[in-house]
């Protein structure tokens, strides 16, 4: 929806029947027009004046671009005009004075103040033009009926007058001042696209999977592998280690560390945390010391479950906070506590869970939900996904990832099974298959880049999965491709796209599809139950449907903020200027409504990414990178490979060159390993804007040609790939990494070259699983790896079936 340089502003695409043709709508001007205004200002300068604020409440660009007839029978020419001035009078100024646009510039929209602008040729959508009805001037628009319909015509011509009214009324005021929006319109926007309202039960989510266990408990609750856990098992162990808790000092609200492996002591440990009123706090035990005594540190966190193998890195945090204590879940003294129910009163408003995210100062922030919405949160996915008693979920997510939660806990809540997938199964795709066909899984959710990799293993390895029926996809945008392919795969299998933020205790909306829709973009959906999700202006003003603005949430669902933080905090959260009760959380994600009563996803206008499902301050990373020694500055930029992989690519400026080793080092030792990035680049100096700030733009265009250069001819001292294993090899890695085969180096190292383990994972299924992941991270050289695959099966056969023992 941005305009461009020489662009067309785009209006939104708004039709719930879209038909080819024209039609016409009229709407009464106010009655001082075609009158003089003070000043001098002419009829037809403020026409355009209006025009312009309305297409850039249409587009959400301030500098718009428009046809105009300048005079009656003259040729239209085009104008642009920049609607962010101080004042409707500055901009009268402006529209006032002649167009220097060059000729070919292409538009949309024509404006025609002396007539009925009647032609819809080439790119036009929309014309405006005055004409005179028996009661007075009217506005008459012409539009084509592909692209908006009657009622969106109709919102478009009432637009004009309230900029009308707007400017007249208030000359000095700026045009952003005050929305144009219908009375009806924003009743409509505030009301009628809220989620279900829904009377949550009260209790809290561990007493609902208290009941369970009183009415079945000895089915299975979890499983792991060949290791089950019934209800009974499960609760009892939770109790016990519920009360380790508070015998050590856990007061209510307490934030409590789990830090395990994904394991069924971690499911134990979660749910003794909440059933001992404190607020679970994951980290996993594999991050760096220094983060993870971060995390503690800004949480005022002085308690952590543990288990013998994940202490090293948490020993050495604890080192440097000598108040933290920590509770086994080995410990034996725990089998001599009462294993029934701890029954303490929690309410609904009291703290839940802590998960800290990156944050753009370097310090990672501590979102802080409560257990209303948690509960909310839980209720949606089991009413929308379809958990019902006896059925399975797949538990795949990181600790550190909010999605972890809902995956671990919500089928306990009705009678449901979690199957924890262990992580080396997941980065296994044939062995990962075969745990979702083995445990007899129903539910699943990936990230897209994970569920192009299953799909592409299914392409070639075809597998029956007759208990799963809903695939969710999460933390990246899901692209039309992939969606349509999806389907095409695993017809009667639903696609569940779901949204939402850490810090609106996960998902807020939900679009669970049986098919492709037929305007063939993925949506976000709609809101879960007890949320308001709008689509607003900076003022928080709904914006015009179809038109694209911040999506802004409120209601059970919003959390308190960043724990010890009030500035980012007042920042990000604030009171629903609507709804006054109810908290509000601003996304920083730009979406727009469509005519389906769907949320679509446009992105994001600041430096927060996802890379692989993580959300991602750019400049939490550029400030570790800042402090490495030899580095002045340094800024991090996006670039994307074959089938959409985003990759972080960082440059920085230094009177000598750093080995990408040292560089990697140093950030993999504070920061976690999605936030690395995964190619360096040094520079004397980084390119300036004009206003002397880092440009990056010019470095994401540079990082993207960077890419590109091994399409160069090799240069002296180049090995290409020796013999048919190394040329296998080769091809499969420059196809995943969407580099020329005849760059492709046999002593390339696989990470160097931008690889990631899911790349890798993409190399293990293109290479028919004759080598493991475990093979490509020990051996990631070309040519060492081709001996490891040579070792094992015969050359050039790399066959269909050979598989690696690991």
């Amino acid at each position: 929806m941005s305009t461009l340089p020489g662009a067309a502003t785009r209006i939104p695409r708004w039709s719930t029947d879209p038909v080819p043709g024209n039609a016409v709508h009229e709407v009464p001007l106010p009655s001082w027009f075609p009158a003089e205004l003070p000043g001098g200002v002419r009829p037809e300068t403020a026409l355009l004046a209006a025009h312009a604020r309305v297409l850039a409440v249409l587009s959400g660009e301030p500098e718009v671009v428009t046809g105009y007839r300048p005079a009656p029978g003259a040729l239209p020419v085009p104008r642009r005009i920049d609607t962010a001035v101080g004042s409707w009078q500055v901009l009268l100024d402006a529209t006032g004075r002649p167009s220097e646009e060059p000729p070919d510039v292409p538009f949309e929209t024509l404006l025609d103040p002396h007539g009925d602008a009647a032609d819809l040729t080439g790119e036009l959508v929309l014309t405006v033009g005055t004409v005179r009805g028996p009661g007075g001037p009217v506005l008459r628009l012409r539009y084509r009926t592909d692209v908006i319909d009657q009622a969106c015509a109709a919102r478009i011509g009432g637009y004009h007058v309230a900029a009308l009214d707007a400017l007249v009324a208030a000359p000095q005021a700026g045009p952003a001042d005050r929305h144009l929006l219908s009375d009806d319109e924003l009743h409509h926007q505030l009301t009628e696209r809220d989620g279900p309202d829904r009377e949550l039960p009260d209790v809290r989510f561990h007493e609902l999977f208290e009941r369970r266990v009183t009415a079945h408990p000895d089915a299975v609750a979890a499983e792991l592998g060949d290791r089950r856990w019934t209800y009974r098992e499960l609760n009892a162990r939770a109790n016990r280690l519920g009360r380790a808790l508070l015998a050590r000092g856990l007061t209510p609200e307490g934030p409590v560390a789990v830090v395990t492996e994904r394991n069924l002591d971690w499911m134990a440990s979660v749910l003794a945390v909440f059933k001992a009123g404190g607020a679970y706090l994951p980290i996993e035990p594999h991050f760096p010391a220094e983060r993870i005594a971060t995390t503690l540190s800004r949480a005022g966190c002085r308690l952590a479950l543990t288990e013998p193998a994940s202490t090293p890195n948490l020993d050495r945090a604890l080192a440097s906070l000598p108040g933290v204590g920590t509770v086994r879940v080995d410990d034996p003294a725990l089998e001599a506590l009462p294993g029934d129910d701890l029954g303490l009163e929690i309410g609904p408003d009291r703290l839940a869970y802590l998960y800290f995210t990156s944050g753009s100062t370097g310090v990672p922030k501590g979102a802080m939900c409560e257990h209303a919405g948690m509960l909310n949160h839980l209720l949606a996915k089991i009413e929308d996904f379809g958990i019902a008693e006896g059925q399975a979920v797949a538990q795949t997510a990181p600790q550190c990832f909010d999605i972890s939660l809902w995956q671990l806990v919500a089928p306990l809540l009705v009678g449901g099974r979690t199957v924890l997938v262990e992580q080396d199964l997941i980065l296994d795709v044939a062995r990962y298959v075969d745990r979702l066909a083995g445990a007899r899984v129903n539910v699943v959710q990936v990230v897209p880049s994970y569920l192009e990799v299953v799909l592409s293993y299914l392409d070639t390895h075809p597998r029956d999965l007759p208990d799963l029926h809903t695939v969710s996809t999460t933390g990246e945008a899901l692209k039309a491709d992939l969606a349509a392919r999806f389907f095409a795969a695993r017809p009667g299998v639903r696609l569940a796209n779901a949204y939402g933020l850490t810090e609106t205790s996960d998902d807020f909306t939900h679009a669970v599809l049986d098919r492709m829709p037929d305007h063939g973009r993925v949506p976000l959906g709609r809101p879960v139950r007890n949320t308001a999700v709008r689509v607003v202006d900076g003022d928080l003003v709904p914006v015009p449907l179809g038109a694209p603005g911040e999506i802004v949430c409120s209601g059970v669902c919003v959390g308190r903020g960043y724990i010890g933080d009030p500035e980012r905090t007042r920042q990000a959260f604030t009171t629903d200027p609507y709804r006054p009760d109810r908290r509000l959380y601003r996304s920083g994600d730009h979406g727009r409504w469509l005519p389906d009563g769907t949320l679509e996803f446009l992105g994001r206008r600041d430096t927060q990414v996802k890379i692989r499902g993580f959300r991602i301050e750019i400049g939490e990373i550029e400030n570790t990178l800042a402090r490495v020694p030899g580095v002045r500055d340094g800024a991090v930029v996006v670039t994307e490979r074959a089938g959409g992989a985003k990759h972080l690519v960082a440059f920085y400026a230094a009177p000598q060159p750093i080995e990408d080793t040292l560089l990697r080092e140093r950030l993999a030792a504070s920061l976690p390993g999605y936030m690395v990035p995964s190619e360096f680049h040094h520079r004397a100096a980084l390119p300036l804007t004009a206003n002397s700030k880092i440009d990056t733009k010019a470095l994401t265009v540079l990082a993207a040609e960077l890419g590109a250069e091994p399409s160069a001819a090799p240069g002296d001292g180049h090995e290409p790939p020796a013999g048919p294993t190394e040329q296998r090899i080769a091809g499969v890695v420059a196809r995943v990494l969407d580099l020329p085969a005849d760059r492709i180096d046999r002593r390339d190292h696989f990470f160097d070259l931008g690889g990631t383990s899911l790349s890798a994972v993409k190399v293990v299924v293109g290479l028919d699983r004759v080598v493991s992941l475990a093979d490509v991270t020990r051996h990631p050289v070309l040519a060492d790896l081709a001996a490891v695959v040579d070792g094992r099966v015969e050359a050039p056969g790399l066959a269909t079936g050979h598989t690696s023992p690991h």
